[in-house]
């Protein structure tokens, strides 16, 4: 590799609008979070019932974890759709369209009518409101990564992309503290009101969003004439390898949480493991911490690599399974508080934080946004019909069966990381360290003759003579 091939990355020390770039790109990851995060809390406590009667408990919980499927089947549309776009006419265009339909669409779930008081009606709405949240939750991870990467500086990649990702955990931490406090409404009310709310987020959001400046390296692209006719083509036709090992990284980290958090939350419910309150509790520690950690962690890549960091985290998930649910059989509270933080600020924000800046380096400036978005998205039809088959799982075989599910997922992706190039190794780094010293003695270089020549005039003359001003250019 050369510093010509790290150029299509982004200047080299960033832009000043970096952190302006990754501020508002969490934003909007954070409300889309909430929206798509707070369907899968409502699926697990309430849509069973609200949704689905008339049928046993499990019964009525695989329904709406069905449902809760649909939305992620339907998210590698919306990746194909945000990645085409957000390499064809700009990244930017892609965060705020996909914000608008996530926003309106969580909003209507708020609104639904139940199946108490239209019948089979209600869950058909339910049904196509999620595939529509799928779609926008789909084209919105591609284009607010893309356009924070590409703003970045080399050697910062995975500290501002974590803060992208860091918006995920804001988000989870913000749907949870809304369905804590309202767990105590009456009714519907009780998940009425966290989707109800989101319209507020949704203004905030796109008023932050709209003053997000695009991609230097899309204009880049745009400018040598090198936009690809049709992006996710070229990408699958060039880039399919990258594209499947992308998948499988994504498998541990998307449909791992899918086990330990989104299942796990009915686990405990059904079990009588934790009362609502609780779990919740534990979900918004867990959140909280994982806030910091997501940044942490993919600040942490820019120092080992991607590669490496991967590796470690994969293969203790692939012994953290059992662990786990042997921790919540418990029932002591404390033991589950300290399972809901292992398995998501380690398992799934370590994996998330790294993604950010490995994804878009995997695939080339004109295909990233479509190449990236299609493994992201696509492996999230496999977690999301996580929760069904765990479900089915714990049927047949007890807990043994989601902690051994668990496990696999960690070692596709232990599989997949090591086949998959490190791209941020020691030649990477050690480029980009010359890189900046060539920026450094450059500027220097350039300030040297104006600090000369104060110097020289800044004294007057023995004889008392004016001294002749220095002519600037």
């Amino acid at each position: 590799m050369s510093v010509d091939a790290l150029k299509m990355r982004g200047p080299v020390r960033g832009t000043k609008d970096a952190k302006r770039v990754a501020i508002g790109s969490s934003v909007g990851a954070v409300i889309e979070t909430y929206d798509f995060i707070g369907f899968g809390t409502a699926a697990a406590l309430y849509f069973g019932t609200a949704f689905f009667p008339g049928s046993s408990s499990v019964a009525g919980t695989l329904l709406a974890f069905a449902t809760l499927g649909v939305g992620f089947a339907a998210r590698p549309i919306g990746g194909i759709i945000g990645g085409h776009l957000g390499d064809r006419v700009g990244r930017k265009p892609v965060l705020v369209a996909s914000l608008i339909t996530m926003g309106l669409a969580t909003f209507v779930i708020g609104l639904l009518p139940t199946y108490a008081q239209i019948g089979v009606i209600a869950p058909i709405l339910l049904v196509t409101v999620r595939i529509i949240q799928g779609i926008a939750f789909g084209a919105e991870w591609g284009g607010a990564i893309m356009i924070s990467y590409e703003h970045a500086p080399w050697k910062k990649k995975g500290q501002f992309t974590g803060i992208v990702q860091a918006g995920f955990p804001v988000g989870l931490l913000l749907a949870n503290l809304v369905f804590l406090v309202s767990v105590h409404l009456p009714g519907d009310w009780a998940w009425r009101v966290p989707f109800l709310a989101s319209i507020v987020l949704v203004i905030v959001g796109l008023i932050i969003r709209s003053k997000v400046p695009e991609s230097p390296v899309f204009e880049d692209v745009k400018n040598d004439g090198d936009i690809a006719k049709s992006p996710v083509t070229e990408a699958i036709k060039h880039d399919w390898r990258n594209i499947l090992r992308g998948i499988g990284l994504r498998i541990a980290e998307t449909a791992g949480y899918a086990v330990s958090i989104t299942y796990m939350i009915s686990y405990l419910h059904t079990e009588n493991l934790a009362s609502k309150s609780e779990t919740l509790t534990a979900l918004c520690i867990a959140s909280g911490i994982g806030i910091v950690a997501t940044m942490a962690w993919g600040a942490l890549t820019d120092h080992i690599g991607r590669r490496t960091l991967y590796l470690a985290v994969c293969a203790f998930a692939v012994v953290f399974g059992i662990p786990m649910f042997l921790l919540v059989n418990t029932g002591f509270f404390l033991l589950v508080i300290a399972t809901f933080v292992i398995s998501y600020a380690v398992c799934q924000n370590a994996l998330a934080g790294t993604q950010g800046a490995w994804f878009p380096e995997l695939f080339d400036a004109a295909r990233r946004a479509s190449g990236a978005s299609l493994a992201y998205q696509i492996s999230a039809m496999v977690s999301g019909f996580t929760p069904f088959i765990t479900t089915l799982l714990f049927l047949w075989m007890g807990w043994w069966g989601p902690a051994l599910l668990f496990t696999t997922y960690a070692l596709i992706g232990l599989v997949a990381a090591i086949s998959t190039a490190e791209t941020w190794g020691p030649t990477e780094r050690r480029l980009a360290d010359r890189a900046l010293s060539e920026l450094d003695a450059a500027d220097e270089l350039d300030s040297r003759p104006a600090r000369m020549d104060d110097a020289t005039f800044a004294t007057p003359k023995a004889s008392g003579t004016s001294a002749p001003r220095p002519v600037t250019h």
